[in-house]
C-alpha cells in the first residue's frame, strides 16, 4: 500500500549507526526527514549524504531530525560515513538505518513486497529506494519526493519544502510557487476577507481567490 500525504508514517524498530531506533519514539515532538538510498559507497548518494551533513545545523534550527536509510549494514554505514565526512568537510552527525532486511524499504513502498536482494547486490537492485519523507511531530507524512538514480537531490529545495510545511502547518495559509521564508503567503479560502484581515492583517488581493498576507510568526 502506498504512503500518502497525511498518512501516519509507518512505525518500525531498526538497528542504526546510533543503536536501536524506534521511529515514532525517536521523532518525539520534532519534525523528521527520512531519506533513503539504494546502497553505500555510491557516488551520487555520497554527495547527498555530504549535503545533509553540512545542513544538520539548519535542520536542528527547525526542530527537525534527519534519518538515512540504506540497504547495507551498520558496519558498512560506519565505514561510508568516513568517506562522507571527508567529502563534505562536516560530521555526518545523523543515524543511518541498517535495512539489509529491506523491511523499511518495503514498509515505505520503495520496493516490491517480494523484492529479494542477493549477495553481490548492486545499486541497480534497489534503484527505487530513492525517496524523501518529511514527517510531522504528529507522525503524519507531510511531503514525499522520489528521485531516479542519476538525479542528485536538491537539499536546498528539501530545506525550503520543510520551511513551507512548518509555515503552513495549522495556519490557514499556503505558500506560492518558489516561496522562501520572509515572503508573503496565500490566505486559505476557508477564511473570508474580514476573517483573514482579523487573523493576518492587511491583505494584498490579487484576485478574489488569490489573497496574500504576511507570513504568520512561528510560535
Amino acid at each position: 500500500m502506498s504512503i500518502r500525504i497525511n498518512d501516519i508514517a509507518p512505525d518500525f524498530t531498526a538497528d542504526s549507526t546510533a543503536g536501536e531506533l524506534k521511529l515514532h519514539e525517536w521523532i518525539g515532538d520534532n519534525y523528521a526527514i527520512l531519506f533513503s538510498h539504494p546502497k553505500d559507497f555510491t557516488p551520487v548518494c555520497t554527495t547527498e549524504f555530504g549535503a545533509v551533513a553540512q545542513l544538520v545545523p539548519e535542520f536542528a534550527k527547525r526542530n527537525t531530525k534527519v534519518l538515512g536509510v540504506s540497504v547495507d549494514n551498520v558496519e558498512e554505514h560506519k565505514k561510508w560515513k568516513r568517506d562522507i565526512e571527508s567529502f563534505a568537510g562536516a560530521p555526518a552527525d545523523f543515524p543511518i538505518i541498517d535495512d539489509t532486511s529491506l523491511n523499511v524499504s518495503k514498509l515505505y513502498d520503495m520496493l516490491p513486497a517480494d523484492a529479494y536482494l542477493p549477495d553481490g547486490r548492486t545499486p541497480a537492485h534497489s534503484a527505487t529506494v530513492r525517496t524523501v519523507f518529511i514527517i510531522g511531530p504528529d507522525k503524519k507524512v507531510r511531503l514525499t519526493m522520489s528521485y531516479p538514480m542519476a538525479v542528485g537531490r536538491n537539499f536546498a529545495e528539501i530545506l525550503r519544502a520543510l520551511d513551507c510545511v512548518q509555515t503552513t502547518d495549522g495556519a490557514s495559509v499556503a505558500t506560492p510557487a518558489n516561496w522562501v521564508p520572509g515572503q508573503d503567503v496565500i490566505v486559505a479560502l476557508s477564511l473570508n476577507d474580514q476573517q483573514a484581515e482579523e487573523k493576518f492583517g492587511k491583505l494584498d488581493i490579487k484576485l478574489p481567490y488569490l489573497r496574500f498576507a504576511k507570513a504568520p510568526k512561528s510560535s
